[in-house]
């Protein structure tokens, strides 16, 4: 799915990575059969671009209690571990502008900072409880 040119480009980016990371992806062939091999393909050749990298495939109808604990119901989907899991989720294929997203994730994952400002820090550090954010967008 990656020209030599983006493998390149992601390898360079891949370069700020500080420890290991694991992507564990959700897929169900009876649900979503080409769109989960699409987002395996994806994510195994973005692995592949880093020894840092590992991959686990999960079905979420075989692995429930896995996928509940990621909070994961959809197929394809994604979830970007670090040290810890942060939450990092990716619902349907990263792909056309996701795709960058899911690289920055990956290195941020690594890290376990995130790259943000001290003043953004300070005002997230003043809410009063948990936010869940989420981004939608359509492929480009």
């Amino acid at each position: 799915m990656l020209n030599a040119r983006d493998q390149e480009a992601v390898r360079q980016e891949f370069a700020k990575i500080a420890g290991p990371v694991k992507l564990v992806v959700f897929s169900q062939e009876l649900v979503a059969g080409d769109l989960c091999r699409q987002n395996e393909t994806l994510v195994r050749e973005v692995a592949a671009l880093s020894d840092q990298i590992s991959v686990e495939v999960l079905n979420p109808a075989i692995d429930r209690e896995r996928a509940e604990a990621y909070g994961v119901s959809e197929v394809p989907a994604i979830a970007v571990e670090g040290a810890r899991d942060y939450g990092i989720r990716f619902l349907g294929v990263p792909s056309g502008y996701e795709f960058s997203n899911l690289i920055d994730s990956i290195i941020v994952a690594s890290t376990g900072e995130p790259a943000l400002s001290e003043a953004t820090k300070t005002s997230l550090a003043g809410l009063a409880s948990d936010v869940e954010i989420k981004v939608f967008s359509t492929p480009t």
